[in-house]
């Protein structure tokens, strides 16, 4: 399904633009995340040293994507007014090894007390995006970042800059609904597959937020759902609906979209994979006739990219 246009998982548009750059949402979030970064590192009030003025260069030490530079702008505004930074390499930019991605200028004791966050921020962001980027290059409009973050929202921005989709936003953002909402929510019914079929035949989609999204852990329970939504799809209008099959490997996604094609139905919805999705087998899971590749595996445990800092003539 790749090469379509961008499912509704896309909700990167809320959180930056190249127009725009950051929008509220997102600067809310750096805002609290660099706060604790700061004050982690030690920094407990904003530095507004007189010493002796130096310069820095900031640079690459490998390949990748740049990510954090307005959120370093963010942190020195209010932590370090009277540093200086000027930027080679926007968010978004590619960078080579040995490229600058910016200068820095100020008071000695203030750059070097800023020196680990700043690179800290640039790195983990950096990190992410080219990461991202590796995957959605393969499986163009597929890749998906779930809600399972370490820096939250800036996270899924870094996903974003790298050419992958956000997912949800938040719980509130789109309804995703699980094996536990549906226990709790219809505890007086027996069996998954049996919650399903009363929670779809009754749900309100203008309540939902941006997509609704349902979880599936048999074969059996997907066909399902899709035979439940096309029956109420052309008559009500509604937006497709979106089918996560749970742990299934490649060759049971295909086995499912391939059934839902034969009985006309997979028009009506969007079917994600997720769980154990590894960039290893990308190419098998981007064949698999599925819409979504949702993984954890682009943002979480992955390797900062490689910066340095070092003050002119060190």
């Amino acid at each position: 399904m790749a090469g379509k246009a961008k499912p509704p998982h896309h909700r990167g548009h809320m959180l930056w633009t190249a127009e725009e750059g950051p929008s509220r949402l997102l600067l809310g979030s750096i805002d609290r995340w660099v706060g604790s970064i700061v004050a982690d590192d030690g920094i407990e009030m904003p530095c507004f040293g007189r010493g002796e003025e130096v310069e820095a260069t900031l640079f690459a030490r490998a390949n990748g994507i740049v990510v954090g530079t307005c959120a370093v702008d963010h942190m020195l505004q209010i932590w370090a007014p009277s540093l200086k930074i000027s930027w080679q390499a926007n968010d978004g930019k590619q960078v080579s090894n040995g490229d600058e991605i910016a200068t820095l200028s100020g008071d000695r004791d203030t750059l070097l007390t800023m020196e680990r966050s700043i690179l800290n921020v640039i790195g983990y962001l950096s990190g992410i995006a080219t990461e991202a980027k590796k995957w959605s290059t393969i499986a163009p409009n597929q890749i998906a970042c779930t809600r399972k973050t370490v820096w939250g929202l800036l996270d899924k921005w870094a996903v974003h800059m790298g050419g992958g989709l956000t997912h949800r936003l938040n719980r509130n953002d789109a309804t995703m609904v699980k094996e536990n909402d549906l226990a709790t929510m219809l505890s007086d019914i027996d069996g998954h597959a049996n919650r399903i079929t009363s929670y779809l035949q009754s749900v309100d989609i203008e309540q939902c937020g941006a997509f609704l999204e349902v979880e599936v852990r048999e074969e059996k329970e997907a066909m399902m759902a899709a035979m439940i939504w096309s029956s109420r799809r052309p008559s009500e209008n509604l937006s497709k609906l979106v089918i996560m099959l749970d742990n299934f490997n490649p060759e049971r996604c295909k086995a499912v979209a391939d059934e839902m094609i034969e009985l006309s139905i997979r028009e009506h919805v969007i079917l994600e994979a997720s769980g154990g999705i590894t960039f290893k087998e990308i190419n098998n899971w981007k064949k698999c006739g599925l819409d979504v590749l949702s993984t954890s595996a682009i943002n979480r445990g992955v390797a900062p990219l490689d910066v340095s800092m070092l003050v002119n003539n060190a």
